[in-house]
């Protein structure tokens, strides 16, 4: 099982980015996938999950009606969209998978 992030950098608040989440090495259709983060100082929380087959999606209350999760079977990708970013949304974000799997995470700062 590999899942590798991308996307993440520096964004002005109020801005938006696109998280991606490559999967390898396992059947990808079939499993749900989350998103958490972990800021600086803090423990890693849980952020949103979308389930498959059936794309149901879950949201933590923090984020909801500004992050949307979504997935690309055929491309193995989860996305993460995050609009109006606030600063204290800053944290390294990491893609999930039922079983402990994690990847390295990608950075993302909020910041003028």
């Amino acid at each position: 099982v590999q899942l590798v992030e991308s996307g993440g950098g520096l964004v002005q608040p109020g801005g938006s980015l696109r998280l991606s989440c490559a999967a390898s090495g396992f059947t990808f259709s079939t499993y749900s996938m989350s998103w958490y983060r972990q800021a600086p100082g803090k423990e890693r929380e849980w952020v949103a999950t979308i389930t498959s087959p059936g794309g149901s999606r879950w949201y933590a209350d923090p984020v909801k009606g500004r992050f949307t999760i979504s997935r690309d079977n055929a491309k193995t990708t989860v996305y993460l969209q995050m609009n109006s970013l606030k600063p204290r949304n800053t944290a390294v974000y990491y893609c999930s998978r039922g079983g402990g799997y994690w990847g390295k995470g990608t950075l993302v700062t909020v910041s003028s």
